[in-house]
């Protein structure tokens, strides 16, 4: 491939809990399971990160990583057209903001940009969110964590009867939160994804009806001038997303071929019903 992941020594140099023998245990594992794609060390090495370093806890995130991307293709694929790829930023923003609080961790801003309900997709805006940040994992050192931020101004109602709950189940299954703007009806929303949300995850999650609480969080020298930040407007950083998703193809036609093939899995091949349980069809939402 043309792309070239970050060079796994500079995340080495940077982090000094990642231990290479962890890394080449890995390596020595994946040699042995058929069904899963070859892995760069990079990858690796942000599969045990992702795990505190914790080498069978990073083995079982490979596996369900790839198997869900696999079998849920509709979410997991990249947008392969830069119309399709033009018309889903026209509705929906998503950046992994340029500057890390001083704990190193990166912010992630996920906002809608036209409010007409007409013109939401929602596995469209799940395409977007996912591309853009597994591009930066792939293209940045590593932050110590992230703050993920959901600006929910301009959602509502008809947003609500829009989401498609299949998706946003295998979503939650895959990926600290804040959201922000939270409107009147949070709770109707919550309570359609709480069944599909971990404990431990939900736990973390922080709602804001007002910017200012969320300020004591994550302050405004962080965030795009939008929030009254001194990054650049959330425009110009779309901008700059959809240059660098278009000049990215290589690496999203790469991730795109790093499939699990079940036929090769050692016991029971997976399925959508195993890894998610019943796979069950929502075809009406009632809200009350």
């Amino acid at each position: 491939m043309v792309f070239k992941c970050i060079d796994a020594e500079k995340l080495y140099a940077k982090d000094p809990k990642l231990k290479k023998e962890d890394v080449q245990i890995l390596q020595e594992w994946l040699k042995k399971q058929p069904h899963l794609p070859q892995l760069e060390e990079t990858q690796l090495i942000l599969a045990l990160h992702s795990c505190y370093y914790r080498i069978e806890s990073a083995k079982t995130a490979i596996d369900n990583y790839f198997t869900v991307r696999t079998h849920c293709p509709d979410l997991f694929e990249s947008l392969n057209e830069e119309n399709t790829l033009r018309t889903a930023l026209s509705f929906g923003f998503a950046k992994v903001l340029p500057k890390r609080t001083p704990e190193d961790y990166s912010i992630f801003l996920v906002k809608l940009i036209d409010f007409k309900t007409e013109n939401f997709n929602t596995v469209h805006f799940i395409n977007i969110v996912d591309m853009v940040y597994i591009l930066n994992l792939h293209q940045t050192i590593m932050a110590s964590g992230v703050i993920l931020v959901y600006d929910l101004r301009g959602f509502s109602l008809g947003h609500l009867t829009k989401l498609n709950l299949t998706a946003m189940r295998q979503v939650l299954f895959h990926i600290q939160i804040h959201i922000l703007n939270a409107p009147l009806f949070t709770d109707k929303l919550m309570a359609m994804l709480t069944p599909f949300i971990k404990n431990e995850f939900y736990k973390m999650l922080q709602f804001h009806p007002a910017v200012e609480t969320f300020y004591e969080q994550v302050p405004k020298y962080y965030l795009p001038k939008d929030y009254d930040g001194e990054l650049p407007s959330c425009e110009e950083l779309q901008a700059d997303t959809l240059k660098d998703l278009l000049e990215n193809f290589d690496f999203f036609k790469w991730q795109n071929s790093q499939k699990v093939d079940e036929s090769k899995r050692f016991g029971r091949p997976k399925n959508v019903s195993t890894i998610f349980g019943v796979d069950g069809t929502f075809k009406k939402l009632e809200i009350d």
